[in-house]
């Protein structure tokens, strides 16, 4: 006889669900458990029942509550010297402060490269060195310290550099350092070899050895960390400068830093994001001031606005520009120099811009072609000559979005090698089937983690990596597909879309990577009104019964299922489900309705 699931192990579907607009079903993301814990929550600490829902879903217990809503450097930093080197390092920097070396910076091209790059730089600076910062070039270096770097920065008299946000594979090239009888420091995050480099020190919480259990950390937070011990010993030694030297009003550069290179928001990375937009609301840093006035801020400093205007301008620069702007920005005190930077990171970013639109386009169009809508495939991979490598990352995170399955853009140079970046869906190892791939001698080089990864291909190859890739990944990304839930939070009307609860949610807050934004459903309101905005946004307003509206905003999304049902159901009843936030109109903050899915009401 069949054995009989037992009534309590079936999920049932939020709002009764079973398949949305995005083809997902739409689930609680509290059980039982959670729920009660929600209730203790807002019994005992008096917490509004919808932020207390948001925490329990975020595996934040009762007794934390209170701290976790105000999160402090001083609670959550550990002792510096827990870290793997950092007492070497840190008397490495002191020697160099006291005897007043010539220091060189090597960091990455992105943000968090200039963020830390800029952050040991105002350190060194404060007490009265020049260091030299040296970003390398995204096309014609790549990532990481190249043994001419290093001799040219040994040849200009540096006696030490410092990599940030690298260094931890790179033995050639430390080599090269060393023999040029220079010292080098690696403050990095990345993953880490048994076998390390010739280097002074080496601080990385997550190299093998290391026991402090900050391997979330991106670069810049483990910069501060060594700058925090290196102050430490300054001051012990009553070096005059340590004393005035405020290392918290430099956490706007670790916040930045922090939300653009989508490390967990735990821990002392809440801290620093948290206690980071403070200082960034303040406009002490020049550079970060201008780039604000650039991108038309409006409002208080949000981890929305470092991520999607301030991080992607910056990154602009080392994507089809000069790659040290970014680091430059951070590091200048004159508000002229600082906007004349700003300026010409917006007209990258513009240019960025519009390169992306064309070659989304012909990606899109490729990938229509090759693979339909693209329910029948594994992983979507694009190809073209004439794409600027530097934005293949991009096209990747578009096409998995707009196809729902892992996807890679390669851009092709004229000798037929291909440099291709791929963004992976929750669940999928798309570091570990590149890896494969590159075992296979499909690859020239290849690597990566589970959500994103790298590769160059012969172009001689590209048809036997998509077979590859596609018999790899075909049956595991289609059962993820079809098993896709969305968690909701809770339920929202339209007259509880207020800007207090935006608010208690920022305090819940920041939300990203391992802390994720609060989804909401928006039951059974008529949709009123929707109408294209731009060229593929969806712009909507929900009315509930009781005559309450709420606007929405369904982002790149007309040419989507999403967008397609929405435009097409006007005055019906419908559930959104989406993010909640609050924006600056003729001066009157507004709630507005990130748009992330739909289902229509019964």
């Amino acid at each position: 006889m069949a054995m009989l699931e037992p009534a309590d192990t079936v999920v049932r579907a939020f709002l009764s669900v079973e398949r949305s607009a995005t083809e997902q079903r739409w689930v609680s993301r509290l059980d039982q458990a959670g729920q009660n814990r929600a209730l203790a929550m807002s019994q005992v600490h008096g917490i509004p029942e919808l932020i207390a829902r948001v925490l329990a879903g975020r595996g934040v217990g009762v007794d934390d509550a209170l701290a976790f809503l105000d999160p402090t450097i001083r609670s959550l930093m550990p002792d510096p010297h827990m870290l793997t080197d950092c007492e070497k390092a840190a008397q490495r920097l002191v020697r160099a402060v006291e005897t007043g070396e010539k220091v060189a910076i090597f960091g990455d091209y992105d943000v968090d490269g200039a963020a830390a790059s800029a952050l040991m730089y105002r350190f060194l600076a404060h007490f009265g060195l020049t260091p030299e910062i040296y970003i390398p070039d995204r096309i014609f270096e790549g990532y990481g310290p190249n043994p001419a770097a290093m001799q040219q920065l040994a040849a200009n008299g540096a006696t030490l550099i410092v990599t940030v946000d690298c260094g931890s594979t790179s033995h050639e090239s430390l080599q090269a350092a060393k023999d040029a009888g220079t010292d080098v420091v690696v403050i990095d995050h990345h993953q880490v070899g048994t076998e390390l480099p010739p280097a002074v020190a080496l601080v990385n919480p997550n190299r093998e050895d290391d026991l402090s259990g900050q391997g979330h950390l991106c670069a810049a937070g483990v910069v501060f960390l060594v700058l925090v011990a290196t102050l430490r010993m300054l001051k012990d030694r009553r070096h005059r400068q340590a004393f005035t030297l405020d290392l918290l009003s430099l956490l706007d550069i670790v916040a930045l830093a922090t939300v653009c290179d989508v490390v967990p928001l735990k821990g002392l990375n809440r801290a620093y994001v948290v206690k980071g937009l403070i200082a960034a609301r303040h406009m002490n840093n020049a550079g970060l001031a201008a780039l604000f006035k650039k991108a038309g801020l409006g409002g208080p400093v949000t981890p929305y606005h470092f991520g999607f205007l301030i991080g992607p301008r910056i990154n602009a620069g080392g994507r089809i520009g000069d790659a040290a702007l970014g680091s430059r920005l951070l590091t200048i005190d004159d508000p002229s120099q600082a906007e004349a930077i700003a300026e010409r990171l917006d007209e990258l970013n513009r240019e960025r811009q519009a390169m992306e639109a064309a070659m989304l386009a012909e990606a899109e169009a490729e990938a229509l072609f090759e693979y339909g809508d693209g329910s029948g495939a594994g992983v979507i991979v694009t190809a073209r000559e004439n794409w600027h490598p530097g934005i293949v990352g991009l096209l990747a995170s578009r096409l998995k979005d707009r196809f729902r399955r892992p996807a890679f853009a390669i851009a092709f140079d004229p000798s037929g090698k291909g440099t291709g970046s791929g963004r992976s869906i929750n669940g999928f190892d798309m570091g570990r089937m590149v890896r494969a791939a590159l075992e296979a001698g499909l690859l020239v080089k290849g690597g990566g983690h589970a959500m994103a990864a790298g590769l160059t291909v012969e172009r001689a190859n590209l048809g036997k990596l998509r077979t590859f890739f596609e018999e790899a990944a075909a049956k595991t990304v289609n059962e993820l597909v079809e098993s896709s839930v969305l968690k909701i939070d809770g339920a929202i009307g339209a007259s509880g879309a207020t800007v207090q609860l935006v608010d208690q949610l920022e305090q819940a807050g920041p939300y990203g990577s391992g802390h994720s934004q609060p989804i909401f459903a928006v039951p059974a309101h008529r949709l009123r009104d929707v109408r294209l905005v731009g060229t593929s946004h969806v712009k909507i307003t929900l009315e509930a019964m009781d005559g309450s509206r709420l606007d929405g905003i369904a982002f790149r999304a007309a040419e989507a299922p999403l967008g397609q049902m929405l435009l097409n159901a006007r005055g019906r009843n419908i559930h959104v489900a989406g993010t909640v936030g609050a924006d600056l109109w003729q001066g009157q903050r507004r709630v507005q309705l990130r748009v992330l899915d739909a289902a229509f009401a019964p």
